[in-house]
């Protein structure tokens, strides 16, 4: 299965069958992906025998009505374009210089259906966040123990008849996750295998009665690291350059 299909896929969770009718027409989110992909083959970058550079920060620009259309979508969207680019590379073995980081823009220069990627390299830590995908629904993992289950105690509530109120336990230490079942009465399964206790690996698929939960590692741009978005912002880059402060003539 390709990418793009394994995109299209995981859209599926996000967008549910009734809004889906939005996307008939004008640009379709598996248009962005492609789009991404495009860029990113064609900026890259051998800058050593074992390294290909390629863009970490793009900007997608598009027709207000489809900005309107994709934007109601929410930041599912753009975990979604963060995590194909994210594989994408990985898969052309290609490095980022730093986090991913995807923005949506309107452009009304840009007829309905159309869509433009502008990138660049920006140099900066990586923010890596992991995340609980469950039925399209997305769940940032803190620092700690995330309990899944069918019960209203616990931080990742699932509407499911074969789960226990409090069934598993995802621990995060901030560089690794481990699975534990919590004595659940139908037991929890890692990659279709029994589990009690073990290591979560990035894309380990969590199967607790009927729900499939997905473990994923999203490298995007650290929020915190303030030197990145200067050298992004091409004002302050003239401004520590010693040019000139205001509009370009």
């Amino acid at each position: 299965m390709g990418l793009l299909d394994n995109f299209e896929k995981g859209l599926e969770r996000v967008v549910n069958g009734a809004f889906a009718k939005t996307f008939r027409s004008g640009l379709q989110p598996v248009e962005i992906t492609a789009a991404l992909k495009r860029e990113i083959d064609t900026k890259a970058a051998v800058v050593s025998r074992d390294r290909v550079l390629v863009p970490n920060r793009f900007t997608v620009r598009m027709s207000p009505a489809d900005h309107q259309r994709m934007s109601t979508l929410g930041p599912a969207l753009i975990d979604e374009l963060v995590d194909i680019v994210q594989k994408h590379a990985a898969s052309q073995h290609f490095q980022f210089a730093g986090g991913i980081q995807i923005g949506l823009h309107a452009d009304a220069g840009l007829s309905e259906g159309m869509v433009q990627v502008d990138s660049h390299n920006v140099k900066g830590r990586v923010a890596w966040t992991p995340v609980l995908d469950v039925d399209g629904r997305r769940f940032p993992l803190l620092k700690g123990r995330t309990v899944i289950g069918r019960g209203s105690e616990a931080d990742v509530t699932l509407d499911d008849s074969g789960a226990s109120r409090r069934h598993a336990e995802v621990q995060w230490d901030g560089q690794r996750a481990r699975l534990r079942d919590l004595g659940s009465t139908n037991g929890t399964e890692l990659d279709g295998s029994p589990v009690t206790e073990s290591v979560l690996e990035p894309d380990s698929v969590i199967t607790i009665g009927r729900s499939r939960i997905v473990f994923r590692v999203l490298a995007q741009a650290d929020p915190n690291d303030t030197s990145a978005s200067r050298r992004a912002d091409p004002a302050a880059q003239r401004r520590d350059d010693g040019g000139s402060w205001g509009p370009d003539r």
